[in-house]
């Protein structure tokens, strides 16, 4: 049985995959942001052997640390780490930049940094959600500054650790799941080309499979088509 840490497992296309990962016998440590949302505990009682639920904020370094050792406590191996976590800020001012960067960019990386010492004896696969967005060549937007400057960001951020971490075994898988009707602006999105259901299980079978190309770097899309970043 492999283990899996998924960030922002609360709902949306993060609570979807992790259904996937628990139905195909997986074991998911799945990071809760917050406590009051039912749908992760109701999974939860459906795979109570399978599944634990983790306390995390990945913008906050203690949480992320303290994530990592209660992950730790329950098991040696982690076989993925996929952060799915993301924030869609409100306002384009300093705030809403913060907080952009400290979720959107900072969070993988805190994650990557607090569990490498888990993933030495697992499969070192390190799933990252990532967006067109982040796609400096081909943006077009006039608008959703922080959104957009974060996740080229995150994409430069998984470039680095792809150019240090591959040497060392490890693969990555950088999803762009298209136009989803995701939580991110604080509320479930009303427009969007996808469900939450419909991205998740192209996102669960690019993360497990192994027939991928490994030494290059590739954001690939829902579609299967890949970006350049």
């Amino acid at each position: 049985m492999e283990h899996v840490v998924i960030t922002g497992a609360d709902r949306g296309i993060g609570l979807a995959l992790t259904e996937n990962f628990l139905s195909n016998g997986y074991t998911v440590y799945a990071g809760q942001f917050m406590p009051d949302w039912p749908q992760l505990g109701e999974l939860k009682n459906r795979y109570p052997e399978q599944m634990h639920i983790i306390p995390l904020n990945v913008g906050n370094d203690q949480s992320v640390k303290e994530a990592a050792q209660f992950v730790g406590s329950l098991t040696n191996r982690v076989d993925y780490l996929i952060n799915c976590a993301g924030i869609f800020p409100k306002t384009e001012d300093a705030a809403g930049f913060s907080s952009a960067f400290q979720v959107n960019s900072l969070g993988p990386l805190r994650m990557v940094e607090a569990f490498l010492p888990l993933m030495q004896e697992g499969k070192k696969k390190l799933c990252t959600f990532s967006s067109e967005t982040g796609v400096i060549s081909l943006m077009q937007r006039v608008k959703d500054f922080p959104y957009c400057v974060s996740k080229a960001a995150l994409n430069m951020g998984m470039h680095m650790l792809f150019k240090k971490l591959r040497p060392e075994g490890y693969t990555f898988r950088l999803f762009h799941p298209g136009w989803v009707k995701t939580y991110m602006s604080g509320k479930k999105s009303t427009v969007g080309d996808f469900e939450p259901e419909e991205a998740s299980p192209v996102a669960y079978r690019y993360f497990t499979s192994d027939d991928e190309i490994d030494d290059v770097l590739i954001l690939r899309d829902i579609q299967g088509q890949y970006w350049p970043f």
